[in-house]
């Protein structure tokens, strides 16, 4: 578990907008070694995407080819529930489909409605490496197969027509210009 006084001392690192490159890479697993790296990295993606706010972020978000991703879908009036998923899989997933809008820290203000899996079962690690297998749901499965593609170099844009798809990057890429 994930201590929410270390979250709310770290400082958050920054998240990239696309299209930066790491967005498109594919993750490499994370190995033991890796682990320490990620106790110090863990509370400030946490940081970063409380204060975006958002409910989830993918380490290729803040620049790391890890395959790992935090995720927390807990309400305001909610207590906090971070999620730590290392090395997650889907490994099954229902053919009934759900369709719901999606946004990404990565595409800052760009939303659209995105057709994914109702429910899904992901096997992933947490931080002292006990294997996980849990079934999810509602918006916790969109927000894990959100997070999961971002690990593949997939943004949920990718599941957009080229027309959708190719007007929220241009939105992006101006209101991105303007802010600079």
């Amino acid at each position: 578990m994930i201590d929410q006084d270390v979250i709310s001392t770290a400082t958050p690192l920054p998240i990239l907008v696309a299209p930066q490159a790491i967005l498109r890479q594919k993750t490499r697993l994370v190995r033991p070694e890796d682990v320490a790296g990620l106790r110090e990295t863990i509370p400030r993606m946490f940081a970063a995407m409380y204060k975006a706010p958002g409910i989830g972020l993918a380490a290729p978000q803040v620049g790391l080819g890890l395959r790992f991703a935090i995720i927390d879908v807990a309400d305001k009036d909610e207590a906090r529930n971070p999620m730590v998923l290392i090395n997650p899989d889907v490994i099954a997933e229902t053919e009934t489909m759900s369709v719901r809008e999606e946004g990404c820290l990565s595409l800052p203000n760009q939303y659209a409605e995105v057709v994914r899996p109702e429910s899904v079962r992901v096997r992933y690690q947490d931080l002292e490496g006990k294997r996980h297998e849990i079934e999810v749901d509602g918006l916790l499965a969109t927000c894990i197969q959100h997070e999961i593609d971002h690990l593949e170099g997939i943004l949920f844009v990718d599941h957009l027509s080229a027309l959708k798809r190719n007007m929220i990057m241009r939105r992006l890429a101006k209101e991105q210009r303007q802010k600079h």
